[in-house]
């Protein structure tokens, strides 16, 4: 009995069927499971074996069992599916990454405050850092020990829904894409519009959390908490200060994440071929592409950082060079609006080098938060998916007494 990609315990191998999947695993994971040792896909031994479940074939071998010495005579592709199983549903993608996104975001806050401090274009004296640990030190000593995760509850509760829409909506556009390109293959170019499609959900559900928690972050900030901040918002400014950075941020977050999920595509490649669950290839290959793509987005994120927070020195250069006409008659509407003048704003400011203010918070930031988000989700895709397929087996098993 075949179920979502799986043969359970009792299917006869004497099916076409059932050979052909034999065949598609050994290539897909690099070796079968005969007896209790290990075999690889050259016929050859690896190992002993001890599955984890008496009776049960294991999940890391992707759960099949070969009764011949023999080697396939034909070895098919690699199976590109990350180590998991045929058929794993959107609900678990979703999930993984939900509780991916919110640890991401979570773990990593004080350095995201210190980011958006270091990217201020003209700071306070008392918000002038030397480097990252520099910043913590002064944040904690002046401010106190929990202002550098103040707005971590607005983004936390942002991150879950967007991150489990992002990594969901990655998932099957891949594969979707990589087969109608090239079947059985992985696709650079189906990786890089999957990840563009993903990041619109993403910020459309994030770009409200960024605003408020940039606000919240900066040094002196206004709000007693994120109730007041959002608020003060809706009061001074209106419902489109929220959004004001939204085409920023995907003109930010369309090359990063296109850029980011195309290098972790790559070097799972080099480093996890056979897309096993590998905990260590997640964690580089995360981080890596990370800081790649962060470095080479961090002019947008500058720009971007300017258009949420509206810093008040910017904002009186803007209204200053033009006679005052950037400012209308009423408080809200003084506020610098689109990318273009973000852009304009940063350079009349502070030249080239403002495009990289808080460049190294940035990479500093974004190599263990990819590091993270790959890692929690590799792991708890793998898990899901392995209770599910454990769950069917016994439940199999149950229909044969």
């Amino acid at each position: 009995m075949e179920m979502d990609g799986f043969v359970s315990s009792h299917s006869t191998l004497e099916s076409p069927t059932v050979e052909r999947r034999v065949t598609g695993t050994i290539a897909a994971t690099g070796f079968g499971i005969l007896g209790s040792s290990v075999l690889d896909a050259t016929g050859g031994f690896v190992g002993p074996f001890s599955p984890r479940v008496t009776g049960e074939p294991d999940f890391a071998s992707v759960l099949h069992r070969t009764t011949t010495t023999e080697a396939p005579a034909c070895v098919e592709p690699d199976m590109d599916y990350e180590g998991l199983p045929q058929g794993a549903a959107s609900s678990t993608h979703m999930l993984a990454g939900a509780v991916a996104g919110i640890m991401e975001h979570c773990l990593m806050y004080p350095i995201d405050c210190v980011k958006t401090r270091m990217q201020s274009l003209h700071p306070e004296p008392g918000a002038r850092y030397r480097n990252v640990m520099d910043a913590l030190r002064q944040i904690v000593r002046t401010e106190g020990v929990w202002r550098p995760i103040r707005g971590v509850n607005v983004l936390a509760v942002g991150a879950g829904p967007a991150h489990a829409l992002y990594f969901a909506c990655y998932e099957k556009i891949k594969f979707s894409l990589s087969d109608a390109i090239h079947p059985g293959t992985n696709s650079h170019f189906a990786n890089g519009v999957a990840g563009c499609a993903a990041t619109v959900l993403h910020d459309a559900i994030m770009n409200p959390a960024e605003v408020v928690k940039q606000r919240m972050q900066m040094f002196n900030s206004p709000y007693r908490g994120v109730s007041d901040c959002i608020s003060s918002l809706l009061r001074q400014e209106g419902a489109a200060a929220f959004y004001r950075s939204y085409t920023t941020q995907l003109t930010m977050n369309v090359p990063f994440q296109a850029l980011h999920f195309m290098t972790y595509e790559y070097l799972q490649e080099l480093l996890n071929p056979h897309r096993q669950y590998n905990p260590s290839s997640h964690v580089v290959s995360g981080a890596l592409a990370g800081a790649l793509a962060a470095a080479a987005t961090t002019p947008l994120d500058v720009c971007k950082t300017l258009l949420n927070t509206q810093e008040a020195q910017a904002v009186h250069v803007i209204q200053a060079g033009t006679g005052g006409a950037a400012a209308a008659s009423g408080p809200g509407a003084r506020y610098i609006s689109g990318l273009g003048e973000a852009f304009r704003t940063v350079y009349r400011m502070g030249g080239m080098p403002a495009f990289f203010k808080g460049v190294q918070a940035r990479v500093i930031y974004q190599m263990p938060s990819t590091a993270i988000s790959w890692s929690v989700y590799e792991f708890f895709k793998y898990i899901i998916t392995k209770r599910q397929h454990e769950k069917r087996l016994r439940g199999d098993r149950d229909v044969d007494k």
